[in-house]
């Protein structure tokens, strides 16, 4: 779930070309097969991976590597088992032994790969991933050479104190005095409205049932207290899954949602008869540049929906987590020297809720709504909507539906 992104961006695109013009393709690592197994049969599409054993004590991993055996034949009953003929060709770097795979003594012919040639190369683009990499996980969001573990190090403890400190600026100030103050911190926003502003005068107030319903796409646990930000006025943030914690330090009111569809409906009607609510019908966060399938409840329950595009940049931890713990997202977002968003709201769309009028729906269902609204955020942001769901990100990270 974590390496898989560090691995892509470590594929050279001349050695990867080579690597699709061969039929049955066979690995062999150094590394412990659990870590790389997943990787390279999912993403570069090979057959036979032969790698490490990583030692048990009591169903845990201890971080040793087995023994190396010395006899070679379970290599040899793979490779049998497998249907690997004796017309290969072998890759290797300068730095590994050939006689130390019984592998390299069937291959005709050997290409030794040096630190030179790797130099060379350029990274594999991510239009020519065999299979698009959408969900990862994992806190770093840069690659962990040994200068960037150095620096994260130095920077964990004043970035600790700093995340505090922004976290009790919003929590405790003013709009109007604690944007300045987080913007001096190094935190970045830039926003973008459109022609039409969503201001209401006072006869359209008089009209209005209900409260401003704004649908964005889900980056981090922050989406709606930057839009509180930007609005300067009271949302109310509607989410899936929030920790206690999250809720407690929020500067803005949050609700949880139950997943149960009736009663959620009802839960968010009531609020938007309150005031404007935000909400994320992808149900949970994507960091590469994709959309998840948009629930289509939204659709049914306001009057006027207003698309919000998001997009956040973190250079050093993501806000962000499958597998950890939920609670430490946004210290982890806000632990960043200089995270920035960028907020694009878009054009209103008419919602499907009860008190619009049935006849001028013209047909429209609760599903084009969804997937228009979802087309229009993936358009502004240059994002591929897609059909996967929360579950099936959990399903990939963690083995579970996601239901916590």
């Amino acid at each position: 779930a974590v390496l898989p992104k560090f691995y892509l961006e470590d594929v050279g695109l001349e050695i990867f070309e080579v690597l699709k013009r061969g039929g049955k393709k066979v690995a062999v690592s150094k590394l412990p097969q659990v870590m790389v197994e997943d990787f390279l049969r999912e993403y570069l599409e090979i057959d036979v991976v032969v790698g490490g054993e990583l030692k048990v004590f009591h169903g845990y991993f201890v971080g040793l590597i087995e023994e190396k055996k010395k006899d070679m034949i379970w290599l040899e009953e793979i490779l049998v088992k497998n249907r690997v003929d004796s017309n290969m060709i072998g890759i290797s770097g300068f730095n590994v032994s050939l006689d130390d795979h019984q592998l390299f003594s069937r291959c005709k012919e050997i290409y030794l790969v040096g630190k030179a040639d790797k130099r060379s190369w350029q990274r594999l683009p991510k239009q020519k991933y065999p299979k698009p990499l959408i969900f990862h996980d994992g806190r770093l969001a840069l690659r962990p050479t040994p200068l960037d573990a150095v620096a994260i190090f130095m920077w964990a403890p004043f970035g600790f104190v700093l995340a505090i400190f922004r976290i009790l600026v919003s929590k405790s100030l003013p709009t109007n005095i604690s944007t300045p103050l987080n913007a001096f911190s190094g935190m970045y926003l830039t926003t973008t409205m459109p022609k039409n502003s969503y201001s209401l005068s006072n006869t359209e107030k008089g009209k209005k049932s209900k409260g401003l319903l704004y649908v964005c796409n889900h980056k981090t646990l922050l989406d709606p207290v930057y839009l509180n930000v930007i609005l300067n006025t009271s949302v109310t943030g509607v989410t899936y899954s929030v920790s206690r914690i999250s809720e407690t330090l929020s500067p803005i009111k949050t609700v949880r949602l139950s997943r149960n569809r009736d009663q959620d409906g009802r839960m968010v009607e009531s609020l938007l008869n309150q005031g404007d609510v935000v909400v994320c019908p992808e149900g949970t966060t994507c960091r590469e540049p994709y959309l998840l399938r948009f629930s289509p409840l939204f659709a049914e329950l306001g009057d006027v929906i207003v698309p919000v595009a998001i997009d956040s940049h973190v250079t050093m931890f993501y806000g962000t987590t499958a597998s950890g713990l939920k609670c430490l997202d946004p210290l982890f977002c806000l632990m960043n020297p200089t995270p920035m968003y960028t907020v694009q709201f878009l054009e209103k769309v008419s919602g499907l809720s009860k008190s619009c009028s049935t006849s001028s729906n013209g047909g429209v269902s609760k599903f084009d709504v969804a997937n228009h609204v979802q087309s229009e955020i993936g358009k502004a942001l240059g994002f591929e909507c897609t059909n996967l769901t929360r579950r099936d990100k959990y399903l990939i990270l963690v083995g579970n539906e996601g239901k916590v």
